[in-house]
């Protein structure tokens, strides 16, 4: 088994170097071998890729679809990606010069920030947020400032947008805005997203809006800030969360040409192109299963209303989440607001993994992420654990 050389020791990107894993992935790992440990700690849909979907994978493998397809995404899924958008959120975007397909929602945005910053830009990253983020803003050459949003209930408003701008000055290149949001499920309203895009308008500002979850909400409608300011707007969006493929890795950008003609060199560059089969059921997906992610939501939000009861009764507050599946609640004064230790003794005690709320940045100490995409059973149990732990004589301190 190979050594490195001494001499190369530290001989690395020194950006990567000082950042560590993710804390989602970090945390799951350490708890997951945990003797009964019921996990609600990842972000993965508790449904089978759809029937119609499979099959068109499996035709293309059938019919020997085993080739480069075009760097960009096949001709078919870009048209499928671009037909999708236009129907669902009115938005227009030519399949060959302002789409790329690319290896998951993740991809989309490491092409897309690559291509987009210099040494010294900064990005706005609201937080709690999606742990990735701050690494790829870093290893691009970007500063990341990343702005609490827990005293406005998970929301960034135009105002604290504002305040943001002018105290970091005209270094600011773009902000990073996810809704529905991970960790913390919160959906924008058109209005909220009107009166960000008033702000945006007055400075050369790029919006990369990461919509993965924007099918998977409940009593609300989905706007896009792509549909308010298209030409500052980069899009992110994929078919993980939608239709259950995050094993696919297919997502997409969907901006102005001239942002995408360096996007898409980057993603060339990174992956040369996606996988075929992958391809044909995201096509499908997007083409014939619009309604999918609506057999999804339903049982999503039965879930939802479960896992947040039980919690109401446990003393968890929670912000009701509108979106995505996740459910970020406060610990309870009479634990540790250290957010790894409670949840470390959640998982080793009360036999429930969930994900510390210090691993989505500023404004996440002192909560959790629970994930209620699992089965119902695993939820009924899991919710059973929880109660019992509450009721433990021993509180985590």
């Amino acid at each position: 088994m190979p050594k490195l050389s001494a001499a190369l020791q530290g001989q690395v990107n020194q950006k990567l170097d000082s950042i560590g894993p993710s804390g989602i992935r970090a945390f799951d790992q350490k708890i997951t071998g945990i003797p009964g440990l019921i996990k609600l700690t990842l972000g993965e849909p508790g449904f089978n890729t759809p029937e119609h979907v499979k099959e068109a994978g499996i035709r293309s493998i059938q019919n020997n679809d085993s080739h480069y397809s075009a760097q960009k995404g096949t001709p078919a899924l870009r048209q499928a990606i671009s037909g999708f958008l236009k129907k669902r959120h009115n938005l227009d975007y030519d399949p060959e010069t302002e789409i790329v397909a690319t290896i998951g929602a993740t991809e989309a945005l490491a092409a897309s920030l690559t291509a987009m910053l210099n040494p010294g830009d900064k990005v706005i990253i609201p937080t709690p947020a999606f742990a990735l983020y701050v690494p790829l803003v870093t290893v691009a050459g970007g500063i990341p400032i990343e702005v609490d949003t827990s005293s406005d209930n998970f929301i960034l408003t135009a105002e604290r947008l504002q305040q943001t701008l002018a105290q970091e000055g005209p270094a600011v290149k773009a902000l990073i805005l996810t809704y529905p949001n991970n960790p913390t499920g919160v959906e924008y309203s058109k209005e909220e997203l009107q009166s960000l895009a008033e702000v945006v308008k007055n400075h050369p500002l790029f919006v990369i809006a990461d919509e993965i979850y924007s099918e998977l909400t409940y009593g609300v409608t989905h706007y896009s800030i792509a549909s308010m300011i298209p030409e500052q707007t980069i899009l992110i969006n994929g078919l993980s969360k939608s239709h259950a493929m995050t094993g696919y890795r297919v997502g997409y950008i969907a901006a102005p040409a001239d942002f995408v003609k360096n996007a898409a060199k980057m993603h060339a560059f990174l992956v040369t192109s996606p996988s075929n089969p992958a391809q044909a059921a995201a096509t499908e997906a997007l083409a014939n299963g619009m309604d999918d992610p609506k057999k999804m939501c339903v049982q999503y939000k039965k879930s939802r209303d479960f896992v947040i009861e039980n919690l109401d009764k446990l003393g968890f507050e929670t912000v009701p989440p509108k979106g995505a599946f996740y459910i970020f609640a406060k610990i309870p004064e009479r634990y540790t607001q250290n957010s790894v230790d409670f949840a470390t003794d959640l998982a080793v005690r009360g036999k429930v993994g969930v994900i510390p709320g210090s691993a989505f940045g500023p404004g996440g100490e002192g909560y959790i992420r629970i994930s209620y995409a699992a089965s119902v059973a695993d939820l009924h149990a899991a919710m059973a654990n929880l109660t019992a732990f509450a009721n433990a004589e021993i509180p985590v301190v």
